[in-house]
């Protein structure tokens, strides 16, 4: 089974922005990228057809705590693993389930072994350990799976991240041993990404970086930032952190965010982006466009009868028109969620496009300073 590459393609002159490759046994990964979230095995309200002809993604996420709850490893094992399981047959990268047990803080308990917690579906109990985290991705059958790490919470005591970043780095040497002693269960190879934790302090980060760099693993992560840190801190956290992971392995910054905050990262050296703030925002009735955001709820649209977004990239984007999205939101009928989140994703993955080719162009800074007042309007 060949392990997970990633080539570097072009640098943009004027950041740290780079395009690369990242080559998976489900495919290749045009970096920098961002991944739709498909939590429980679905990226909600877009079917996976629409994934691949619509919004062109290359990968796409699930979760290990979602999943293990429903439907279950058994049935995850029976059908073959995620990928058959969904019918999608890219790559897909799972997080570890550490982030799901950081949202329950009031019903878990972290100790040495791993973490407590009652399932948010009926109450029972369940542990989640380095070793149980490994074994659950395993039956999942991610391409690239999250190392568990416990992510603090923004404002954290320093004594509180310190400890907190210390634990997670024994729970990683945990999880690199758990997959040393055990084997993929469909056949590919699966690779281990670490993450980086320690708040916003500055001399945890550049720790924990070292403390990642230093496993080698086949790519790495940033975790425990857009916890409600202000967007300075974000950054500084993240150009840190770059500044000291290796120049030849694919960063990811996991759960961000904006379309500003991923150029501005992009710009910081990140390779790989997940939020769920596209489908999130677009079930809400708010889309992301080149000219700024809507909200599709507002009277202004109700009978603006031109396309959707006619710079758009989806179908959805020239077939519906404004005023007939804005009805079937105010309706709450279910295809006004399906179009806005297939807008939304495709306007992710076009931004992530442009900007490849922008870096590749050696002018992606002067792109990226043009566009993100764009971005920032309210429309």
């Amino acid at each position: 089974m060949p392990p997970l590459t990633f080539d570097i393609e072009a640098q943009d002159p004027g950041s740290s922005a780079r395009a690369g490759r990242v080559t998976t046994e489900h495919g290749v990964i045009e970096t920098p990228i961002f991944m739709p979230v498909g939590t429980v095995g679905s990226v909600k309200a877009v079917p996976q057809r629409d994934l691949t002809e619509q919004i062109k993604a290359q990968i796409i996420l699930g979760n290990t705590y979602h999943l293990y709850l429903r439907p279950g490893t058994p049935i995850l094992e029976a059908a073959g693993g995620l990928h058959r399981f969904m019918h999608w047959d890219g790559p897909i990268l799972t997080d570890s389930g550490g982030y799901q047990v950081f949202s329950l803080a009031d019903r878990r308990k972290i100790t040495e072994e791993g973490a407590t917690f009652q399932s948010h579906i009926d109450g029972s109990k369940h542990l989640f350990s380095p070793e149980n985290s490994m074994n659950i991705q395993r039956s999942i059958g991610a391409d690239i799976i999250m190392a568990f790490d416990e992510c603090p919470p923004y404002p954290s005591e320093y004594k509180y991240a310190r400890e907190s970043m210390e634990l997670t780095h024994r729970w990683l040497d945990r999880c690199i041993e758990r997959l040393r002693t055990t084997e993929p269960l469909y056949g590919y190879h699966q690779a281990l990404f670490p993450i980086v934790q320690g708040s916003t302090f500055k001399d945890l980060r550049t720790q924990a970086a070292h403390e990642v760099a230093n496993r080698q693993a086949e790519g790495n992560a940033i975790g425990g930032l857009s916890v409600g840190e202000p967007h300075e801190d974000l950054y500084a956290m993240t150009e840190l952190v770059c500044g000291i992971l290796p120049k030849d392995k694919p960063r990811y910054l996991m759960g961000v965010g904006t379309p500003a905050n991923l150029l501005e990262s992009m710009a910081l050296g990140v390779d790989m982006f997940d939020c769920v703030m596209p489908t999130r925002n677009a079930r809400h009735g708010l889309l992301f466009t080149w000219e700024g955001t809507m909200n599709m709820k507002n009277e202004q649209w109700s009978n603006d009868h031109t396309p959707l977004d006619p710079n758009g990239t989806a179908d959805v984007d020239t077939y519906y028109s404004k005023a007939y999205v804005r009805h079937l939101l105010k309706s709450s009928e279910y295809l006004g969620l399906t179009i806005c989140s297939i807008h939304n994703l495709a306007f992710y993955l076009e931004l992530a496009r442009q900007a490849r080719e922008h870096i590749v162009a050696g002018d992606f800074s002067t792109w990226k300073d043009r566009v993100i007042p764009q971005l920032n309007r309210r429309l």
